[in-house]
């Protein structure tokens, strides 16, 4: 089953398996009894190694960036100070490792940015600058076909509800297709989830650019023309460097996770026209006009409820700002009246038209029309509504009627990432 946790979690989640992994390694260097040169110089380099595998910045297997890893411990960490190291607790020597690895890696990025080193440092920055765009343009065109395939089945629905074939209610063929049109409504929903959190991403590159443009200034600002520079001056830079890229690469874990959702989430696509071949759909569709969703929206922008027409009715409109405050939408802002009066059909509710405040929810509309027969029977749409939920379980996650099937887990309004459990 599908599980929810924000980017946050996520990342929580990436760094405890980082650690498990890089556990064994760790407890070779806390437990080490060395006492010979031989000893002593091969734990030195196992401290290296696990600087380098703790950074991500080249691998402990290449002899210039082994070297270059070397230089920049030697210069905080000399090997004549392992002495007072492993007379360090276990909890203390993790601590001073962790804290090294940080300066360690603050050191050779600096010296990459000063173009004295680097080796084997990707330049993350550019990376990002790079796939972040590709991956949403992806995701975008993704999204593109998924909603033709809305708009499609939407439109074979009407005419179906119109002409009343005996051949597809007796086939079932109405109700696959609204099984399909569900499918199709979750998948745009999730990308739509990825492209939020694809944007997100972008503006977190941009402000970390930033903060590293302006972290390498100051630490230049510090060392510049000086022998010689008092350690606690110089480390919470070197610190705080590491630190921004560990930032950089979680975006760039993120963006490989939204990446493989959206590759994941392509059989999906797949089914669809192995279920409904264009033998099928495209008789369907002749005579038939396909609208969007936005042309659907934009032909009733003009419809409007008139409040006093309706007794005991409160609406509000989205420039009432006081009254309004954007509240969440029922049913995720389909129209209340269309999803419960024709079987479970799936159309887009325009706010302009007028939102009903009942019962301390609220409820949008594809039309005037729909507006007012509903308002005259609110509770007997609600109870429709429900109906259709019980006999197509998906519609309880994609509305999100998760306080009328209470036992339902509900998706989390927050950024979010999927794990499957």
């Amino acid at each position: 089953c599908l599980h929810f946790l924000t980017t946050a979690e996520f990342l929580a989640e990436h760094r405890t398996v980082l650690e498990s992994r890089l556990a064994p390694v760790c407890r070779e260097i806390t437990d080490s009894r060395a006492r010979t040169r031989d000893e002593l110089e091969c734990l030195y380099r196992k401290i290296v190694s696990y600087m380098l595998l703790h950074s991500g910045l080249g691998s402990p297997t290449e002899i210039g960036v082994v070297r270059e890893a070397t230089a920049a411990l030697q210069s905080v960490f000399p090997q004549v100070e392992l002495g007072t190291f492993l007379a360090l607790t276990k909890k203390d020597k993790e601590r001073q490792l962790n804290e090294l690895s940080m300066i360690v890696t603050g050191i050779r990025l600096f010296n990459k940015n000063c173009k004295k080193g680097g080796e084997g440092i990707d330049d993350l920055p550019a990376i990002l600058n790079e796939a972040v765009p590709a991956t949403k343009q992806n995701v975008e065109s993704e999204l593109q076909a998924t909603q033709q395939l809305i708009y499609h089945y939407t439109a074979i629905i009407e005419r179906l509800e119109k002409s009343r074939a005996q051949w597809y209610e007796e086939d079932g063929f109405h109700d696959k297709l609204k099984e399909a049109l569900y499918n199709v409504r979750q998948h745009e929903v999730f990308l739509h989830i990825i492209v939020t959190e694809i944007v997100t991403c972008a503006k977190q590159v941009e402000l970390l650019e930033h903060q590293l443009e302006r972290q390498m200034l100051e630490l230049n600002d510090v060392v510049k023309s000086k022998a010689a520079v008092p350690t606690a001056q110089v480390y919470p830079h070197f610190i705080a460097l590491s630190n921004l890229w560990t930032a950089f690469q979680d975006e760039l874990v993120l963006l490989s996770v939204f990446s493989n959702l959206v590759t994941n989430l392509d059989p999906y696509l797949a089914t669809h026209s192995q279920l409904f071949p264009d033998g099928v759909i495209g008789p369907l569709l002749e005579g038939v006009v396909v609208k969007t969703d936005a042309q659907r929206l934009s032909e009733v922008s003009g419809q409007r409820i008139n409040p006093s027409d309706f007794k005991n009715r409160e609406w509000v409109f989205p420039e009432d700002r006081l009254a309004y405050c954007q509240p969440t939408l029922q049913y995720r802002g389909f129209c209340a009246y269309t999803f419960g009066a024709r079987h479970g059909l799936l159309l887009r509710g325009n706010p302009n038209v007028g939102i009903l405040k009942y019962q301390e929810k609220y409820y949008a509309f594809s039309s005037k029309e729909a507006a007012s027969a509903f308002a005259q029977k609110p509770d007997c749409y609600i109870a429709m509504a429900a109906e259709e939920a019980k006999h197509s379980a998906e519609l309880i996650q994609l509305l999100e009627l998760h306080q009328q099937f209470s036992t339902i887990t509900p998706y989390t309004q927050v950024q979010l990432l999927f794990k499957e459990k």
